[in-house]
């Protein structure tokens, strides 16, 4: 039996921002299209960087509070005082570089079914972008792996 390849599987409608664009419309289409990561691409449909929604908690959590948590109690140490809306304002305005990770998790689009599951395992991610010579053609999930590799055993 020949093994399943990632093009076999992939989602090929794949949303995307590039990397001229804000923060604002990577927030827009989280809202928009209810999912919480995005690849980044170049004017040539190369994957960039990567962002999700854990980078938009970093940046607009509050900076440097301490909590102290005892048996009885937990302090929190003060750190910024920036109001929450405005650092949440000027997270919007941002280049969408300024805050994505420039480290992509990515497989070729012959890549083995087995060898992406290891990955997305592995890695802790539940999305991998999937590229043909250096450009973005798909995303695969978690659950894509799971409903073709159990299809035929269930």
């Amino acid at each position: 039996m020949m093994k399943m390849q990632a093009y076999e599987i992939m989602m090929n409608r794949t949303y995307k921002v590039k990397e001229s664009d804000t923060v604002r419309s990577v927030i827009e289409k989280f809202i928009a299209y209810r999912i919480s990561g995005l690849p980044v691409v170049n004017d040539s449909n190369e994957i960039v960087a990567y962002i999700s929604d854990g980078d938009i908690m970093r940046y607009i959590g509050k900076y440097n509070d301490f909590v102290i948590d005892t048996f009885f109690f937990a302090t929190v140490i003060k750190g910024d005082d920036e109001d929450f809306l405005k650092r949440a304002q000027r997270l919007l305005n941002l280049n969408v570089m300024d805050i994505a990770q420039r480290k992509v998790i990515k497989v070729a689009w012959n890549e083995e079914i087995e060898n992406i599951a290891a990955i997305l395992g592995k890695k802790k991610i539940k999305k991998v972008r999937v590229e043909r010579n250096g450009v973005l053609v798909g995303i695969i999930s978690r659950g894509d792996v799971i409903r073709h590799s159990f299809k035929a055993l269930l």
